[in-house]
């Protein structure tokens, strides 16, 4: 069933220990070749036979012989130099990341976001790899992180106006595709704002710990994944993070505070409503597994008092709202 008629867009990589040929070849490696955008461009499948010919064969008779070369990705270590090339390019443009600070007019600024936006790109497809390690890579992963900061502030300041330029000039950065879905929730995501939170917290000058804040605060505005955990993270900013002594234990740290406040609000939403805890917790792990909104049925289980029916049409989907809420704020999906 789940090489013939199964469709997961964000399914990534097949393990095959299975002799394939012809349609069935094709149709099994389609499963991971559902492209969902930027994100994901590609599949990955790792064979435990020697399928090489097979393939070679199935794409020719399905397509055309030359079409290999189309249809099936470079070797990994083809895409590490493509991208270490990348990365050269970069560092010519802006040696350092602060260098990025002092591109002063649109030309340079064009040329940075070019160089980057590229560098995504092929760092993008480098992740759909199971070999992918930055150690591998001639840039540390900080350093791409931090470029990517400086990249995403441009986008803001040029949102906004701010790019150096007269207010009357039309500026020839405000038609650039910045295409932030390469830039995914796997990447900004919460633990790369503990990174952030690390930074800020080893940084003694008091001017630079602003800048950061804000830039911290500017990417809890700005992404929709981190949106609903803004108000948590600003919260462990201001109470807990000036008192962790060692930076390498914000970490650890964040995630008791956040255990703390995922069973505290979980108690709340079912004491305000007068849920059963389990029922709750059942539809909370198939909304995660199945990555599908929760039925109306399975939602009206949780209700301790069944409601009469004009009641129930608006209780559950009440109660609904903040289950959905619930897992957006505290779960990585």
């Amino acid at each position: 069933m789940f090489l013939t008629g199964f469709d997961s867009k964000t399914l990534n990589t097949l393990y095959v220990d299975k002799n394939l040929n012809h349609h069935g070849l094709i149709q099994a490696f389609s499963r991971t070749n559902r492209i969902i955008n930027e994100q994901k461009s590609q599949g990955n499948i790792v064979c435990f036979r020697n399928l090489k010919k097979n393939t070679d064969d199935a794409i020719a008779l399905f397509s055309n012989k030359n079409a290999k070369e189309i249809i099936v990705m470079e070797p990994y270590e083809d895409y590490v130099v493509k991208f270490n090339e990348k990365y050269n390019i970069l560092i010519v443009l802006v040696p350092t990341v602060d260098s990025v600070n002092k591109l002063d007019n649109e030309d340079d600024k064009l040329q940075f976001i070019k160089a980057f936006r590229d560098l995504m790109r092929i760092k993008n497809i480098l992740g759909g790899f199971s070999d992918f390690k930055w150690s591998n890579l001639e840039m540390k992963e900080q350093e791409f992180e931090d470029y990517k900061s400086k990249y995403l502030d441009m986008y803001e300041d040029i949102g906004s106006g701010k790019n150096g330029e007269g207010s009357e000039k039309v500026s020839i950065l405000e038609d650039v595709d910045f295409e932030l879905e390469l830039i995914h929730k796997d990447e900004i995501n919460v633990m790369y704002i503990l990174k952030l939170l690390g930074q800020y917290k080893d940084t003694e000058d008091e001017e630079q710990r602003k800048k950061q804040k804000e830039n911290i605060t500017n990417i809890l505005n700005n992404n929709p994944q981190l949106r609903s955990k803004r108000e948590l993270i600003e919260q462990f900013i201001n109470e807990n993070l000036l008192q962790i002594k060692n930076s390498e234990d914000v970490e650890e740290e964040f995630e008791k505070f956040w255990d703390e406040q995922k069973e505290k609000s979980f108690d709340e939403l079912c004491k305000e409503e007068n849920l059963d805890n389990d029922e709750v917790k059942k539809v909370i792990d198939t909304y995660i597994y199945e990555e599908r909104k929760p039925l109306a049925n399975d939602v009206a289980k949780t209700l301790k008092t069944k409601p009469k029916l004009l009641e129930r049409k608006k209780i559950v989907p009440r109660v609904l709202d903040k289950i959905i809420g619930f897992v957006d704020k505290f779960f990585e999906r």
